[in-house]
C-alpha cells in the first residue's frame, strides 16, 4: 500500500500506533489502521465495503468482516480515543494560535428507512427542511486556523428515548434517557470544562443560542458566549431594567414588564450613526464585511433573577439592500470589547461549517450503513481521528502553499470488483 511521501506514512503510521494505544486489545491495532487510511484515501464512498478493497485489495473478504466488526461491534472506548486524538492533534492546532473559541452545533445525516438508531422525521440541515434523518450534537474547539471536533453525540428524539424495544435492538445504553440539543450541548461543555481543556468564547447559532437554559449554564460554568437568536427575543434597552423583584422572571412576569421590547424593534429604533461597516475575514476573492450594529442591553429570559440582572452586548447585522436586519446575536463579552473583535468572534462559527463539510465530502462522516448506536459513534470518532491527522498536517504546511485532504495515493482494486448497488453489479 502506498501512502504517499515516506515522512507522510512514517507519521500516520505514528499517529495510529499512539490511538492504538488506548483500544484495550493489540489485535485491533490493523483494523484500526485500516479504518482510518480507508477514510483518508480519495473515494466517493467510505462505507465499509469500499474501504475493505481499497486498504487489502488481495483480501477483501476478510478485511471487510475485520473492519465491521471493529466499527460495529468492538468495545472499544471512543472517550478515550478522542481524548488520544486531541493529545496527538492539539499541539499541532495551537502552533498557530490560541485556543479562542468553542463552538456548539449539530449535523443531519438524511436517511430514507425509519431503522437506524435516532431516525426520526425532523428538521435536517443538509437538506434544509423536514425529513427522515439522524442529527448528531457536537462540540469543537477552534484557533483562528483550525478546529476539531472534541464531543459528539447522536440526538435520540423522545419518540426512541422511550420505546424498549428499538432501544434494545439499536443497543442504546440502558441510562441514557431523553435529552433536548441544548442539553446534549451543555452537557458536553460541562464535560470540557472538567477536563481541563483550553478555554474559548462559546459560540452557537440561534438553535442553541435562543435557549436561555444554555446560556445561563455557560454563563454558571463561566464561559462568555456569543449566541444568535432571535428577533422576537424580549430585552430592556439601556438604561431600563426589570421593576418586578424577588422572583424569577417567568412568563407572566414578562408580562408585566412594560419596559421589555423585542430585538428587532431596538435594532429598527437605533439610529443611523449606530451602524458600521465592519470586515473581519479575509475571504477567496476579498475581506468579508457587512453593516452592523451593538448596544448594551438585559436579557428578560424566563430563567432570570431581576436582582441579577447583568448587562450583555445586542450585536446586530443588518447589510446594505436588506430591508431589515438579518441576524442577531447576544454576548456576554466585556464591556470594553473591540467593535471589530466581537463581529469577529461571532463570525468564527463558521469553522464549523468547514468542518462539517470536509468531514461529510472527504472523511466519509455519512456514510455509515450500519444500524446501532455503537457502530454510529464509532464511525464518527474514527472519522474525527482520521480528520484531525488532516488537520495535523495542515499545520505543517506553510500558509501559501496547497492544501488538500488526498494525502494519500489509492492503491488498485482487484480486477472484476464491483462494490455492491454498482449497475455493474446487478
Amino acid at each position: 500500500m502506498n501512502l504517499g511521501s515516506g515522512a507522510n506514512e512514517a507519521r500516520f503510521a505514528a499517529y495510529v500506533e499512539g490511538l492504538a494505544s488506548v483500544l484495550g486489545h493489540a489485535d485491533r491495532s490493523g483494523p484500526l489502521r485500516g479504518y482510518c487510511t480507508g477514510l483518508l484515501l480519495p473515494g466517493e464512498r467510505k462505507s465499509v465495503e469500499p474501504m475493505a478493497a481499497k486498504t487489502a485489495p488481495a483480501r477483501a473478504a476478510a478485511q471487510h468482516q475485520s473492519l465491521l466488526h471493529f466499527v460495529g461491534v468492538a468495545p472499544w472506548s471512543d472517550e478515550k480515543v478522542l481524548a488520544k486524538v486531541r493529545e496527538l492533534v492539539l499541539p499541532a492546532i495551537e502552533e498557530q494560535g490560541p485556543i479562542e473559541a468553542w463552538i456548539i452545533d449539530d449535523t443531519a445525516f438524511p436517511k430514507q428507512g425509519t431503522h437506524s438508531v435516532g431516525v426520526h422525521h425532523q428538521y435536517c440541515g443538509q437538506l434544509g427542511k423536514q425529513a427522515n434523518c439522524q442529527v448528531a450534537v457536537s462540540l469543537s474547539i477552534a484557533t483562528r486556523c483550525a478546529s476539531l471536533p472534541v464531543a459528539w453525540r447522536l440526538y435520540l428524539p423522545k419518540d426512541w428515548a422511550e420505546d424498549g424495544a428499538r432501544r434494545n435492538k439499536a443497543g442504546v445504553p440502558f441510562d441514557l434517557g431523553f435529552a433536548t440539543k441544548p442539553e446534549i450541548a451543555l452537557a458536553q461543555v460541562q464535560w470540557a470544562c472538567e477536563a481541563g481543556l483550553p478555554r474559548g468564547v462559546a459560540l452557537m447559532d440561534v438553535a442553541y443560542g435562543n435557549d436561555s437554559r444554555l446560556r445561563t449554564g455557560l454563563t454558571a460554568l463561566r464561559l462568555t458566549y456569543v449566541a444568535g437568536i432571535q428577533p422576537n427575543t424580549l430585552m430592556w434597552p439601556s438604561g431600563a431594567g426589570p421593576k418586578r423583584r424577588g422572583k424569577p422572571l417567568n412568563n407572566t412576569g414578562r408580562r408585566d414588564e412594560p419596559d421589555l421590547i423585542s430585538a428587532k424593534e431596538l435594532a429598527l429604533a437605533l439610529p443611523k450613526r449606530a451602524w458600521r461597516t465592519i470586515r473581519w475575514r479575509e475571504g477567496s476573492a476579498d475581506w468579508l464585511s457587512s453593516r452592523f450594529a451593538r448596544v448594551r442591553v438585559g436579557v428578560g429570559h424566563n430563567q432570570l433573577i431581576p436582582e441579577l440582572l447583568v448587562p450583555e452586548w445586542l450585536l446586530i447585522e443588518w447589510p446594505e439592500g436588506e430591508g431589515a436586519p438579518t441576524k442577531y446575536w447576544l454576548s456576554t463579552l466585556p464591556a470594553d470589547i473591540r467593535f471589530r473583535r466581537l463581529v469577529d468572534l461571532a463570525k468564527l462559527r463558521w469553522r464549523i461549517e468547514r468542518d462539517y463539510q470536509e468531514l461529510k465530502q472527504e472523511v466519509g462522516l455519512g456514510h455509515y450503513e450500519g444500524r446501532g448506536w455503537r457502530g454510529f459513534h464509532h464511525h464518527a470518532t474514527l472519522c474525527i481521528a482520521a480528520y484531525g491527522f488532516l488537520v495535523a498536517e495542515r499545520a505543517m504546511i506553510p500558509p501559501s502553499a496547497t492544501r488538500s485532504t488526498a494525502l494519500f495515493q489509492t492503491p488498485a482494486l482487484p480486477d472484476g470488483y464491483r462494490p455492491r448497488g454498482s449497475a455493474l453489479a446487478a
